[in-house]
């Protein structure tokens, strides 16, 4: 049984900068598809950004697209969601997900693991 840990939410000004963590455990998850995402008070959770297997592709919602990196270190069984530039917008609890195949919908029920979440706050 895998698990999911994020680190490195918290407040942060607009503007500013943040580099979440996802850390696995319990197994390998080398050659799954890991994807961030995240859910605002009274609003569903929306897909932010995924990364495939290898590293090789990657995919970003437009509202963080051209602000954000996902990135993954195999080695460290960790995935980084670096944002950049953020918005108020951005406040949410941010979820580090997990599955076995890259591409078509990713729809939260798609997903086979979840983290537990971490806060992120853009606010003055």
């Amino acid at each position: 049984q895998g698990q999911l840990v994020e680190s490195g939410g918290g407040l942060e000004q607009p503007g500013g900068s943040l580099r979440l963590s996802c850390a696995a455990s319990g197994r390998t998850f080398s050659g799954y598809t890991m994807a961030w995402f995240r859910q605002a008070p009274g609003k569903e959770r929306e897909f932010v950004a995924a990364i495939s297997g290898n590293g090789g592709s990657t995919y970003y919602a437009d509202s963080v697209k051209g602000r954000s990196t996902i990135s993954r270190d195999s080695a460290k069984n960790t995935v980084y969601l670096q944002m950049n530039s953020l918005k108020p917008a951005d406040t949410a609890v941010y979820y580090c997900a997990a599955r076995t195949y890259y591409g078509g919908s990713y729809n939260p029920t798609s997903m086979g693991y979840w983290g537990k979440g971490t806060l992120v706050t853009v606010s003055s």
